[in-house]
């Protein structure tokens, strides 16, 4: 049992590390504000909660476990909501979304 448990935290440590990486990828390789701060909240919100899940599944029932819990439920909402906070601070600054042209063959 303690092998299963050990593989599942592994594959939940492994995708959310991947995710965490795929995000600060996202970072640096999209070209405006509004397509990066949607690949950084997206993906490190979804990495930590994989993250903190594979932690939680190797710590085993301990207090360390319920600090856990309480920091991914801490982070769970405070992410969206910082990311949300400095997009519409940027709309109220003035950066405005750009809107696709669309193609000479009718698609978006």
């Amino acid at each position: 049992m303690e092998l299963f448990v050990d593989i599942v935290s592994w594959i939940f440590l492994s995708v959310g590390g991947a995710l965490v990486v795929i995000g600060a990828f996202g970072m640096v390789r999209f070209p405006d504000f509004w397509t990066r701060i949607h690949a950084a909240s997206v993906a490190e919100t979804g990495g930590m909660l994989f993250l903190v899940i594979g932690m939680c599944l190797q710590t085993g029932w301990d207090l360390v476990l319920v600090k856990l819990i309480l920091i991914g439920v801490f982070l769970f909402i405070t992410s969206p909501t910082a990311s949300h906070a400095v997009a519409n601070a940027a709309l109220v600054a003035g950066e405005k979304p750009t809107v696709a042209e669309d193609h000479e063959d009718g698609a978006a």
